[in-house]
């Protein structure tokens, strides 16, 4: 008789310990991962499970599986053969917080012989075992969506109240300790010379580009930034991303806007959802306003694009003052006449619109001649820019009081490095040190860079200083009437565009203006070298009746 073999006892389960905590601060001060691990490597001694790998998340969040550790794990879990065939956590809350993610993962490591095990949420992998654990990570997603409304509720009111919650600052700023309640410290956000001279060097670019050159666009400041050296908060090169974000950026107006977007999703949240934060504002309001109606002015979006170069001088800005949509060209006797004619009347008819047409050159030669003589007299702008000079006057001694604090800067970093040379020479400090290397980098870094800034804010300062005298008015106005009747020159249709961001037919007679006075100062400003016009004008958006002898009020 065949003698039976004895089968060979089972093998004990090997282990893999998972250790999480939401934060980086609780990876840096908390036990928490420490006990985790105790507790995990005693409750496999406790079953005889060897230990094969142990997987840290030191700072994550379980809401979702962005988690480097997380991960690694289920990549090695899910080879064949996998060298563990459990993974062991404290509480199934550590593994996720995300009832559909968990089940997910379950199942995907369940097809190739790997559970998941809590020390202390023991349950079955019967059905009933695994309605209790789907109902455990129900509450555990319940309670992580509790703790996120009430920390962001809390955050709110922070910023409501002007501390600053976290991550890097802006360009342009620096975070600093304000106060301290109880064991929390409340922090703000304060100016910081060296990058706020860069953000205001961009906003100068776009109204005024180089050197009175003209507005630039987008990708001409970044290519200027990166040609001059100039780089990002991070060290990077810029991008037309990174000066559109910095341009738009209200936070440099004094109105930092938290939460705006969703941290996970990053979607843009309603604007019910905005806090707006109260900081040390950068730009001017009047100049910040003067920059997005100049990129309005570009955007295809705002303007079709084959308004943009075209040679119609009314053209993306004439609007039919019935239905409100624009006016577009029309011919007559074989192209002897030109037309500004309402689009929806063109292709609708009177069911559409009633519509007008009105002579191109007419509407043309009306609009001008009430720019020339209204708009651009020199008694006119002398009322306008009444309270500019006094205004212009503080901002320079703002500014020369931001060069001096940028070349306090440089010569405290100067001095410092002048310091280590002697404290080397001295014997004092070790020439091998391989940090010393790198501090001298640094050192040299800061004194160049608020050096170059301090003459770059000092050389924007004289380019503004030429005072406001009535001959210098005068001039102006003539050399720009002058360009105005310049029928072939593109500045003309530019500065109409510019000051004119809506001529409005009210009849065939009739025509409202709806302009911009910052536009058209900063215009003038920056082909005529009169930059410090453009400074402190109040904008609004005035009605000008251009064929009535009076400005007259508005129709409702």
């Amino acid at each position: 008789m065949a003698k039976r073999k004895t089968p060979p006892p089972p093998t004990a389960p090997s282990a893999a310990l998972y250790l999480r905590v939401s934060t980086g601060r609780q990876a840096e001060s908390d036990l928490s991962i420490p006990d985790q691990g105790r507790q995990l490597r005693a409750y496999c001694q406790a079953k005889g499970w060897p230990v094969a790998e142990e997987f840290v998340e030191p700072g994550n969040s379980a809401t979702d599986d962005r988690r480097p550790a997380f991960q690694q794990m289920i990549d090695t879990a899910t080879a064949k053969p996998p060298p563990f065939n459990v993974i062991l956590v404290h509480s199934f809350s550590r593994f996720f917080r995300d009832q559909f993610l968990f089940e997910f993962y379950a199942r995907k490591l369940a097809k190739n012989g790997v559970r998941i095990v809590s020390i202390t949420q023991e349950v079955g992998d019967d059905p009933m075992g695994i309605m209790v654990r789907q109902m455990m990570n129900l509450f555990d997603e319940y309670q992580s969506r509790e703790n996120a409304k009430h920390t962001l509720r809390a955050m709110k009111e922070n910023a409501r109240q002007g501390f600053w919650n976290g991550s890097h600052p802006p360009l342009g700023y620096r975070v600093i300790t304000a106060e301290q309640r109880g064991e929390r410290i409340k922090k703000k956000l304060e100016i910081d010379p060296i990058g706020a001279e860069t953000v205001r060097q961009i906003f100068r670019l776009a109204l005024h580009g180089v050197e009175n050159s003209g507005p630039m666009g987008l990708k001409s400041i970044a290519t200027y930034l990166n040609d001059k050296g100039i780089t990002t908060r991070g060290g990077g090169r810029w991008g037309v991303g990174t000066v559109h974000h910095t341009l738009t950026r209200t936070t440099y107006i004094g109105e930092h806007v938290f939460n705006s977007r969703n941290w996970a999703s990053q979607e843009p949240k309603d604007d019910t959802e905005h806090v707006v934060m109260a900081v040390p504002p950068l730009i001017e309001r009047d100049t910040f306003e003067a920059v997005q109606r100049a990129m309005s002015l570009r955007n295809p979006r705002a303007m079709a694009p084959r308004f943009v170069n075209s040679s119609i001088l009314l053209g993306g800005i004439c609007f039919c003052g019935l239905c409100g949509k624009a006016m577009t060209l029309r011919t007559g006797k074989g192209g002897a006449y030109r037309y500004y004619t309402c689009c929806t009347n063109a292709r609708q008819g009177p069911v559409g619109c009633e519509g007008m047409a009105v002579r191109m050159d007419l509407l043309d030669a009306s609009v001008i001649d009430h720019l020339e003589n209204r708009l651009l007299n020199p008694e006119r702008l002398a009322t306008m820019m009444d309270n500019i000079i006094d205004r212009r006057s503080e901002w320079i001694e703002r500014r020369h009081r931001h060069v001096a604090d940028l070349r306090k800067r440089a010569t405290e970093a100067d001095q410092r490095l002048q310091r280590l040379y002697l404290s080397i020479e001295q014997g004092i400090i070790d020439p091998g040190d391989p940090s010393l290397k790198q501090r001298v980098t640094t050192l040299k870094a800061q004194r160049d860079k608020a050096d170059g800034d301090a003459q770059r804010a000092a050389k924007a300062i004289d380019g503004i200083t030429p005072a406001l005298t009535p001959d210098l008015l005068r001039r102006f106005s003539e050399a720009t009437r002058e360009m105005f009747r310049d029928e072939a020159g593109a500045y003309r249709r530019d500065l109409i565009r510019a000051v004119a961001q809506k001529v409005e037919l009210l009849s065939p007679h009739e025509a409202r203006i709806c302009g911009s006075r910052v536009e058209l100062l900063r215009t003038l400003a920056s082909n005529n070298g009169v930059q410090s016009a453009a400074l402190a004008l109040p904008g609004f958006a005035p009605g000008w009746r251009a064929l009535l002898d009076s400005n007259q009020r508005p129709l409702a």
